[in-house]
């Protein structure tokens, strides 16, 4: 069976394994922060070379708390019990800042989008990350072909499984 990236990183710089359950909702949401930001980097670097400025721009405008939040909103039919709470602790964390640019509501709703992508990767659900952002990029189309982005979640699942 193949490691997990995180597996691979606690093993090679001596990290020992930590119950997930114990982790806060905010430190979910920083690590699935780091996370979703690569796959879309990852996403969009493999949908063609371009200036790096271009790249950013692209990647901005998926990884902004706002568009998040409506992802979030439309992936919530499809979570899991597991899922959806996790989501519910992230949304309703009291965080001491707040994005710029971001409503209230869109910061929390990202979030808690965040907590559940930091869920997905400490609980090596590689598999179920990608099927749910593929699925909200598929949601978001207008968004995702006007950035140049893949709506097709077997690229994302590609992309994950080259790192």
């Amino acid at each position: 069976m193949q490691k997990g990236i995180d597996s691979y990183i606690k093993e090679q710089f001596g990290i020992s394994e930590v119950d997930i359950r114990t982790y806060s909702p905010l430190t979910l949401a920083y690590i699935g922060d780091g996370i979703f930001d690569l796959v879309i980097r990852s996403v969009v670097v493999g949908k063609g070379n371009t200036r790096a400025g271009e790249l950013h721009k692209r990647t901005s405008q998926i990884v902004k708390a706002h568009t998040q939040a409506e992802m979030i909103e439309k992936l919530l039919p499809m979570l899991t019990e597991e899922e959806a709470e996790v989501y519910r602790r992230g949304r309703n964390a009291k965080s001491p800042t707040m994005a710029k640019n971001a409503t209230m509501s869109d910061y929390r709703k990202a979030t808690g989008f965040e907590a559940l992508m930091g869920y997905l990767y400490l609980t090596e659900q590689f598999d179920r990350m990608a099927e749910l952002l593929g699925k909200g990029l598929e949601q978001m189309g207008e968004l995702a072909e006007a950035e140049g982005t893949s709506t097709d979640s077997h690229a994302l699942q590609e992309a994950e499984n080259e790192k």
